[in-house]
Protein backbone atom coordinates (compact mmCIF):
# COMPACT_ATOMS: atom_id res chain seq x y z
CA UNK A 1 0.00 0.00 0.00
CA UNK A 2 2.75 2.48 0.86
CA UNK A 3 3.67 4.50 -2.22
CA UNK A 4 0.39 3.84 -4.06
CA UNK A 5 -1.48 6.81 -5.44
CA UNK A 6 -5.15 7.51 -4.93
CA UNK A 7 -7.88 10.11 -5.39
CA UNK A 8 -9.74 11.76 -2.51
CA UNK A 9 -13.46 10.98 -2.64
CA UNK A 10 -14.32 12.43 0.79
CA UNK A 11 -12.60 15.60 2.04
CA UNK A 12 -9.74 15.06 4.50
CA UNK A 13 -9.59 17.68 7.26
CA UNK A 14 -8.83 18.00 10.98
CA UNK A 15 -11.53 16.23 12.98
CA UNK A 16 -12.88 14.42 9.91
CA UNK A 17 -12.27 10.96 8.52
CA UNK A 18 -11.74 11.35 4.78
CA UNK A 19 -11.92 8.72 2.08
CA UNK A 20 -9.63 7.83 -0.80
CA UNK A 21 -9.94 5.37 -3.66
CA UNK A 22 -6.74 3.40 -4.29
CA UNK A 23 -6.13 1.05 -7.21
CA UNK A 24 -5.27 -2.33 -5.73
CA UNK A 25 -5.83 -6.01 -6.59
CA UNK A 26 -6.99 -5.23 -10.13
CA UNK A 27 -9.62 -2.68 -9.10
CA UNK A 28 -10.21 0.37 -6.92
CA UNK A 29 -11.06 0.17 -3.22
CA UNK A 30 -12.11 2.79 -0.67
CA UNK A 31 -10.00 3.45 2.43
CA UNK A 32 -10.53 5.71 5.45
CA UNK A 33 -7.98 8.50 5.11
CA UNK A 34 -6.16 10.98 7.32
CA UNK A 35 -3.58 13.61 6.39
CA UNK A 36 -0.07 12.59 7.43
CA UNK A 37 0.65 16.18 8.46
CA UNK A 38 -1.66 17.18 11.34
CA UNK A 39 -3.90 20.16 10.57
CA UNK A 40 -3.73 19.65 6.81
CA UNK A 41 -6.85 19.76 4.67
CA UNK A 42 -7.04 17.90 1.35
CA UNK A 43 -9.93 18.63 -0.99
CA UNK A 44 -12.13 16.14 -2.80
CA UNK A 45 -10.66 14.98 -6.16
CA UNK A 46 -7.05 15.75 -5.08
CA UNK A 47 -4.37 13.20 -5.95
CA UNK A 48 -2.55 11.72 -2.96
CA UNK A 49 0.14 9.18 -2.15
CA UNK A 50 -0.13 6.66 0.71
CA UNK A 51 2.66 7.14 3.25
CA UNK A 52 1.34 4.90 6.04
CA UNK A 53 -1.12 1.98 6.12
CA UNK A 54 -2.98 0.57 9.11
CA UNK A 55 -4.90 -2.63 8.46
CA UNK A 56 -7.54 -3.23 7.55
CA UNK A 57 -8.82 -0.03 5.82
CA UNK A 58 -6.97 3.09 7.05
CA UNK A 59 -4.32 5.12 5.24
CA UNK A 60 -2.35 8.28 5.97
CA UNK A 61 -1.68 10.34 2.88
CA UNK A 62 0.16 13.35 1.48
CA UNK A 63 -1.17 15.42 -1.39
CA UNK A 64 0.69 15.23 -4.68
CA UNK A 65 1.63 18.57 -6.16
Amino acid sequence: MIGKQGRVTGRIAPGLVGEVMVEIRGGSEAFHAYAMTPGTEIAKDALVVVVEYQAPRTVYVEQLL
